[in-house]
């Protein structure tokens, strides 16, 4: 066993990014592995992956078998991505869908690795936040701790301001702009993690809100809404379950969707991917302070879907 002592420099850090980042050489799979299954405590305590931890704070570790020297690196491909914005403190791209943002979990690579593959020379890169694996669009990167701590705080304390475009089934309310849900997170034996939307009252669940606006409404041969959607909280899954929990699911989303909607859809529309894009992100520069608007346009494939559909 180990014994680690949380310091300044990490202080705020998910968990799981704070052990990535100092057991260097250990399989990301392993890591997510111990965390889930109990075997690293923080004080002491139980602790899930992204548990924020502060300065002084004991974290145990168990014995972990270190991969041969080298693997973890051969194993990503060295990638760019498009970038969206850039500077000496952070770098905003835009995630292609089907792209994990970082390896674990059955996954081997992700943004992250990638990039650090294809710009050797830069000290530090890291997330800011996370996007799902089949969710396209904004995702910030820090390329300074100082620049990191000050983002991650934006992200905790709602600084900054996200919007998606969602494509979902069906005619959208119009007097449901507001969904005041909350959401309990679960994993089950394979690691696979749940979210779904619980009574208030439950002592384990957080509340969710998500802001919609209807942009479009398709009545042609197939019946359904173009969305724009403000996270207002920065839940696991969050926009998938409250629009699914809502009796609008998202196109092509194959957790918490339709399976045979999504699979006859595929087949006609040549639409293989989960509608769902982050498409407009605001936060104040962790430097100057100035306030940056950032916007990645719809994926190619999302726009050639919505001119079929009329």
């Amino acid at each position: 066993m180990r014994l680690l002592t949380v310091d300044a420099d990490s202080a705020g850090q998910r968990l799981d990014n704070y052990l990535l980042r100092l057991l260097k050489g250990v399989p990301k799979t392993h890591v997510y592995r111990v965390i889930r299954s109990g075997e690293v405590r923080v004080n002491r305590g139980r602790a899930a992956a992204d548990t924020r931890v502060a300065e002084g704070d004991q974290v145990r570790l168990p014995p972990v078998r270190v991969a041969a020297r080298g693997d973890a690196a051969a194993a990503a491909p060295a990638r760019e991505f498009p970038v969206v914005f850039e500077d000496e403190h952070l770098v905003a791209v835009d995630k292609p869908a089907g792209v994990a943002v970082h390896g674990g979990s059955g996954v081997s690579f992700g943004v992250i690795e990638q990039l650090r593959r294809a710009r050797p020379g830069q000290r530090f890169l890291e997330l800011v936040h996370r996007l799902d694996k089949e969710t396209s669009g904004l995702l910030l990167l820090a390329k300074k701790r100082s620049a990191l701590t000050a983002l991650q705080a934006q992200f905790r304390e709602r600084g900054t301001l996200k919007v998606y475009a969602a494509l979902v089934w069906g005619a959208w309310p119009k007097n449901l702009k507001v969904i005041d849900e909350p959401l309990l997170k679960t994993v089950d034996a394979h690691g696979e993690r749940h979210v779904r939307v619980v009574a208030g009252a439950h002592e384990q669940a957080r509340r969710s809100i998500t802001l919609v606006e209807v942009r479009r409404q398709f009545e042609g041969p197939v019946q359904a809404a173009l969305l724009d959607v403000t996270l207002k909280t920065g839940r696991t899954h969050q926009i998938r379950v409250h629009l699914a929990h809502a009796g609008h699911a998202i196109v092509g989303d194959a957790k918490y969707g339709d399976f045979a909607a999504n699979k006859a859809f595929a087949k006609q529309w040549h639409f293989t991917r989960m509608f769902l894009h982050a498409r407009w992100l605001a936060f104040d520069h962790p430097a100057s302070g100035e306030r940056l608007q950032l916007l990645a346009p719809l994926p190619a494939e999302c726009e050639t879907l919505l001119a079929a559909l009329g």
